[in-house]
C-alpha cells in the first residue's frame, strides 16, 4: 500500500501531472505509431542528456565499461534517452502490435519456446529486464495463448494509475502490485499453474548480492525461490530495438540448472544466471537498457 501523500503534493501537484501525463498520452495516440515512437525518441534525446540525472547513468556506464571514452559514453546515452522516449511515444500503441504477423513491427526467434510453456501443463516464469520495448515480451506471450501475471510498482499519483494500467490492456493476465498481498497472489498463479513475467534488473534494498558488471549487485531472489519451490522452467526473453520502431524478441530455452538441494546456494547459483543473461544482452545494446536506475551501491 501506498504511503499517503502530502496534501500539496496530491491536490495540487498530482492533478497538475496527471493532466500533463493525461495530454501526452492523447497526443501520441493520435499519432500513428512510428510517428509516436519518431516524436517521442527526438524530444526525450534533446532534453534528457542534459538532466542532472544523467550524471548517475554516465557514472554506471563509466562503472560497467572502463574502457569507454567520455564520448562513447554520451552517445550511450543519449541512446538511452531515445530509447526512453520511444518508449512513452508506443505505450498508447501496445494493444496495436500484431507480435507475430510477419509484415508486422516484430521479428520474433524461439516463439516454439513459448509453445512448450504453453503446453507443458505446468507453471513457468520468464524473465527480463528494461531493455527496449520491454512490454513486447507479455505482448509476445499473450498472443501466443500464455498470459502472464506480472508484478509491478503502483504509480505514487494515483491519478496517472489508470493510465499505467491502461496501456496493458491488450496483455493478458493480472497486475499484481509490489508487497506482501502482491506475494501471496504470485504463489497463488504459480500454484494454480499459471506463468509469470518477471522484470528482474532493478536493485532491491534487502536482496541477495549478486555480480552484474563485475560488482555485486543487490538482487531480488524471487524469481530463484519461486522457481526452486514450483520445480518450473525460468525463461529468458529478450526485446532488442532493430531500428525505430521495429523490433526483434527472442524467447531462450529455459535455464538450464539442476538444483543442489542447499536452498540458499541454489537461489544465489540461479540468479547468478539469470544477471549474467541480463548482462550480455545489455552489452550487446547498452543504449537500450535504463542507466537512470541506482542498481549498485556507492
Amino acid at each position: 500500500m501506498l504511503a499517503e501523500r502530502p496534501p500539496l503534493k496530491r491536490y495540487f501537484f498530482d492533478p497538475v501531472l496527471a493532466g500533463i501525463a493525461l495530454a501526452v498520452y492523447g497526443l501520441f495516440r493520435a499519432m500513428g505509431f512510428s510517428a509516436a515512437s519518431s516524436l517521442g525518441g527526438a524530444v526525450a534525446r534533446s532534453i534528457g542528456p542534459r538532466l542532472a540525472v544523467s550524471r548517475r547513468a554516465r557514472r554506471n556506464l563509466k562503472n560497467a565499461f572502463p574502457e569507454k571514452s567520455d564520448a562513447e559514453i554520451n552517445v550511450i546515452v543519449r541512446d538511452m534517452w531515445d530509447n526512453l522516449g520511444r518508449v512513452a511515444g508506443e505505450y498508447p500503441h501496445l494493444g496495436k502490435i500484431d507480435v507475430y504477423n510477419p509484415a508486422g513491427n516484430v521479428e520474433v526467434v524461439g516463439a516454439e519456446n513459448v509453445d512448450l510453456l504453453r503446453d507443458d501443463d505446468q507453471p513457468g516464469i520468464f524473465f527480463s529486464g528494461h531493455i527496449a520495448n520491454w512490454e513486447i515480451v507479455s505482448l509476445g506471450a499473450t498472443q501466443r495463448g500464455v498470459p502472464l501475471d506480472r508484478i509491478y510498482r503502483a504509480a505514487n499519483n494515483r491519478l496517472t494509475e489508470w493510465l499505467y494500467r491502461s496501456g496493458r490492456d491488450a496483455v493478458g493476465g493480472e497486475l499484481i502490485p509490489k508487497g506482501a498481498e502482491g506475494a501471496r497472489k504470485l504463489l497463488k498463479s504459480l500454484r494454480a499453474g499459471k506463468h509469470l513475467g518477471m522484470l528482474v534488473d532493478q536493485k532491491m534494498n534487502d536482496g541477495i548480492p549478486v555480480a552484474f558488471f563485475g560488482r555485486d549487485a543487490m538482487t531480488a531472489p524471487a524469481l530463484a525461490e519461486l522457481a526452486l519451490r514450483y520445480g518450473c522452467p525460468v525463461v529468458p526473453a529478450r526485446v532488442e530495438r532493430i531500428k525505430g520502431a521495429k523490433f526483434r524478441l527472442t524467447i531462450e530455452p529455459p535455464l538450464e540448472f539442476t538444483p543442489s538441494g542447499e536452498r540458499h546456494a541454489d537461489v544465489a547459483a540461479l540468479m547468478a544466471l539469470v544477471n549474467q543473461r541480463l548482462e550480455a544482452w545489455i552489452r550487446d545494446t547498452p543504449g537500450q537498457w535504463l542507466w537512470l536506475h541506482n542498481r549498485w551501491p556507492d
